[in-house]
């Protein structure tokens, strides 16, 4: 089983943004615990791989080592951390894709600390 993380500001932004279904959200988040390989693959930065999940029309993207997630089967995933960084709506979607590259170009994971 993984481990999913999600920054402080990305929690925040959920809540305030969803509201009462904010609860429904963090639990599809929370789904990748048990089936990390979920999501649609963005690229990657120095081993580092962006995916997204979706929810309604807003994406919300995490970061995970590719190589962990790539070698290791279900059972040996214990040690796999999922940071879920952003989100966006369809309109800023490659903006936001973007912004993540350049912060773990520039600064690595340290850059997505909560």
């Amino acid at each position: 089983m993984a481990k999913v993380e999600i920054i402080r500001s990305l929690f925040e932004e959920i809540q305030k943004k969803f509201k009462g279904e904010s609860h429904e959200v963090i639990d599809l988040l929370e789904t990748l615990e048990n089936n990390p390989h979920k999501g649609k693959l963005l690229g990657s930065v120095g081993g580092i791989v962006i995916k997204e999940l979706r929810y309604r029309s807003f994406r919300f993207y995490f970061i995970t080592d590719g190589h962990k997630l790539k070698i290791m089967d279900q059972s040996k995933l214990v040690d796999l951390l999922i940071k879920f960084v952003r989100m966006s709506d369809k309109k800023s979607q490659q903006q936001t894709i973007n912004e993540i590259k350049k912060v773990l170009l520039n600064f690595g994971l340290k850059g997505f600390n909560n």
